[in-house]
């Protein structure tokens, strides 16, 4: 199948290795790339199935200044909510793409270990399930591809478990122990839920792949970028110099700024994302630790 990959970093390079085992695939970035089928983004654009990596927060210029809707079916490989106008992804790219050409990919997934082809399994959320099944298709024999409906359940599953991720850095940041992280990623699963629910999203969304699966993974690991943001913040270093050292993109910092807002405007009640972007706005990190233990 003919098969484009959009973006050339970790993630993007991990599945464009994936999806080439067994299939014709080409990749584009904004930076030109010295490696095997790298081609022009209008190229890439011309392939019928194309798989989205763009980072959250520049999605939406992305498409106005990029994307033309030539009917390619397109699988959203990015996690996180929009800050500027706290859409969730699907909401941004249903204005430019028929919804039942979108699929959302979710689950447990590193891409060191993806390149390394380690096994894993994953989830490919759409409206659409023959389309699910078709990008499930793709993925090599160590991918274990599972399909849903649950679009908007594996949205909040990917966004929220970056803002949980950071609060297990600090956590382990500041030593405080196995049962503090069990309690704050059991937690903090409950909290994603609610937040989840308030949007429609299914119960067992949030116990498989898409949520615990990828909650667990993210929260307690060297390899997650939002959990060494935190393992920052729990140094007391600043923000910006943790993203600069960092030199990816933490979609978690964002996405608590998102959420505490939605949930401000929903009446939802979020403790641990509030906390998190109390910290990652400067509260001292003891401070929010005593507020957590101290809520009713």
């Amino acid at each position: 199948m003919s098969i484009a990959v959009i973006g050339a970093g970790k993630w993007g390079s991990a599945l464009f290795h994936a999806f080439s085992e067994n299939n014709e695939c080409v990749i584009s970035s904004r930076t030109p790339r010295e490696m095997p089928n790298f081609v022009s983004l209008d190229e890439a654009l011309e392939c019928e199935y194309l798989v989205c990596t763009i980072p959250t927060q520049a999605t939406n210029l992305w498409l106005k200044q990029n994307y033309k809707n030539k009917g390619q079916k397109i699988l959203v490989a990015s996690k996180g909510i929009d800050t500027a106008n706290l859409k969730f992804l699907n909401e941004i790219y249903e204005d430019f793409v028929d919804r039942e050409n979108l699929a959302f990919l979710s689950g447990p997934t590193f891409a060191k270990e993806i390149m390394q082809k380690l096994p894993c399994a994953l989830v490919v959320n759409s409206k659409n399930q023959n389309l699910a099944l078709k990008f499930a298709s793709f993925f090599p024999s160590y991918m274990k591809a599972y399909t849903s409906d649950d679009v908007i359940g594996a949205e909040v599953c990917g966004a929220y478990k970056n803002v949980i991720a950071i609060a297990g850095g600090i956590c382990d940041g500041l030593g405080l122990g196995n049962n503090a992280r069990a309690s704050l990623i059991s937690r903090g699963l409950v909290e994603m839920a609610r937040f989840g629910k308030f949007f429609g999203a299914k119960d067992e969304t949030f116990m498989g792949l898409s949520g615990a699966g990828d909650l667990f993974l993210t929260a307690s690991s060297i390899l997650s970028r939002n959990y060494r943001v935190g393992l920052g913040i729990a140094r007391h270093e600043r923000l910006e110099k943790i993203l600069n050292e960092l030199g990816e993109v933490a979609e978690g910092v964002d996405t608590a700024r998102a959420i505490s807002k939605i949930a401000k405007e929903k009446g939802i009640y979020v403790p641990i994302a509030s906390e998190v972007e109390n910290m990652l706005n400067g509260k001292d990190v003891f401070e929010s630790v005593k507020s957590l233990l101290g809520r009713r």
